[in-house]
């Protein structure tokens, strides 16, 4: 082409980055391509060094594989219930467990503190909410995060000495994990509620329920979680916001349990009624699940394996496996979704809960693509659905060999998020949530999706590539 002519000829222009530019060719009738590009690592010279720094290793990869082997062959299985002080490592009379990285009273978000004071109530250490929030205030009560107990909590994740708490079995690598039982959703401890029907609910779910399935998984030879879990994928559960398939086939597998266990009929009836009316009551099992398999993939030297995601409602953690058990932590996020009537995300507490174990372990929003209908619950489309699975897949390092997804001819859901991935392509994971009322007491007000604010992985990138980051280590 004679370059005199150029600018006779009809341009073709391709805009790289900046949706911008292409709007305003298009505006002057300019036929244009964008494309949507950023450049990796969000163009943070710092970054992109500890990128490279990493890229020199070639055992980083054989340990994520590592990693990801540890994970699929662990065998959680259901083994027992038992109170929370007898069993969880590291607990006692004043040690209080909540969910995220750790956290003072001082700085803890509204339904956190909300909690903290129903369960001092529920212990019997205060009377009423002013003196449990003195007690709290005295230092007196020891606070520590579930997740460095080998425990997980959803929402403000409290856990007190006398709670009982579902305990899981790895087969496989012989950890352990914990969670408290799911109450339900509205106005409950998880979600910073502390009413007097909060607290008797909670003696109930102690004295009857606790000791009624205590006495049913006794007579079994422990239950099989991973299996539940496979199924309720093909049923449209994605196991963390959506439940109602998971806690349908557990209730097919402990009742005949139940029946068998001699308990009162009266208390019979109470507990089948309460667990078949809490679509969420799988929730407190597959989160266990998930931490069991987890931590059997933590501690994996060279790994950039994401083995947590937590928050605490004024923070974001994350835990790699090649770093242990280092948090990395960034501001929580606020979360995006369908509020109940009356409220707003005015009245909305940031991002909170241990939930997000379930997108760890590649289910949760990571599997959306495999409950189309829950969108109805947390906004968004079927077809967003699908975007954010097929999405996941880009910082993930595999496809789960145990779970899978019918609409996407049965591929396995995106397993192994890896720092670097999440870091080159600028691509956050996504999680389901629900959403917390910002002023303890008031309880749950919504759901909706939220991702981890990008200071966590920028944090953990950098440690990462101090400690590994050169040719012959």
């Amino acid at each position: 082409m004679d370059v005199n002519n150029i600018f006779e000829q009809d341009l073709k222009i391709v805009n790289l980055g900046n949706a911008g530019f292409a709007a305003e060719l298009k505006d002057l009738g300019v036929e244009v391509t964008h494309l949507d590009w950023e450049p990796p690592s969000r163009g943070h010279v710092e970054l992109i060094d500890a990128l490279e720094a990493l890229s020199y290793r070639d055992d980083i990869d054989e340990a994520n594989k590592e990693a990801i082997e540890r994970y699929s062959s662990s065998a959680p299985v259901l083994i027992d219930v038992g109170r929370a002080i007898d069993v969880i490592p590291g607990l006692s009379r004043d040690t209080y467990l909540h969910s995220g990285p750790p956290v003072a009273w001082e700085n803890m978000a509204g339904p956190m503190k909300g909690a903290v004071i129903g369960a001092l109530m529920y212990e019997g250490r205060a009377d009423n909410p002013d003196e449990a929030e003195a007690l709290a205030k005295s230092g007196e009560i020891e606070f520590s995060p579930c997740h460095e107990h080998n425990a997980v909590g959803p929402m403000a994740g409290l856990i007190s000495p006398s709670m009982p708490v579902f305990i899981l079995e790895n087969k496989k690598y012989g950890n352990y994990a914990y969670c408290t039982f799911n109450e339900g959703l509205g106005k409950v401890l998880r979600f910073g509620a502390y009413s007097e029907e909060v607290l008797e609910r909670l003696k109930w779910i102690e004295n009857v329920l606790a000791p009624g399935l205590k006495r049913a998984i006794a007579l079994t030879d422990g239950i099989d979680m991973r299996s539940i879990i496979a199924q309720a994928l093909h049923m449209g559960d994605e196991v963390h916001n959506r439940n109602k398939a998971a806690t349908s086939l557990f209730i097919r597998i402990i009742v005949p349990y139940l029946v068998k266990a001699d308990i009162p009929n009266d208390e019979l009836v109470e507990i089948v009624e309460f667990i078949s009316s809490n679509d969420h009551f799988f929730l407190n099992l597959s989160m266990p699940t998930c931490k069991a398999m987890l931590d059997a993939a933590n501690g994996v030297k060279g790994s950039t394996v994401v083995t947590t995601m937590s928050r605490n409602g004024t923070e974001f953690g994350i835990r790699v496996s090649g770093l242990g058990d280092q948090w990395f932590t960034g501001p929580a996020e606020m979360v995006k979704g369908l509020y109940f009537p009356g409220y707003s995300e005015d009245d909305a507490n940031p991002d909170i809960g241990d939930s997000a174990i379930t997108e760890t372990a590649g289910i949760g929003c990571f599997a959306m693509a495999a409950a189309l209908p829950i969108v109805q619950f947390v906004g968004g489309t079927p077809q967003d659905a699908l975007q954010y699975t097929q999405q996941m897949y880009e910082v993930t390092i595999t496809d789960n060999n145990m779970y899978s997804i019918p609409f996407f001819d049965f591929r396995g859901t995106p397993t192994g998020i890896d720092v670097r991935k999440v870091i080159e392509k600028n691509i956050l994971p996504r999680i389901n949530t629900g959403i917390a009322h910002r002023e303890a007491g008031i309880g749950q007000i919504g759901a909706g999706l939220v991702s981890p604010p990008w200071e966590c992985f920028a944090k953990a990138i950098v440690a990462l590539a101090k400690e590994y980051g050169n040719k012959t280590d």
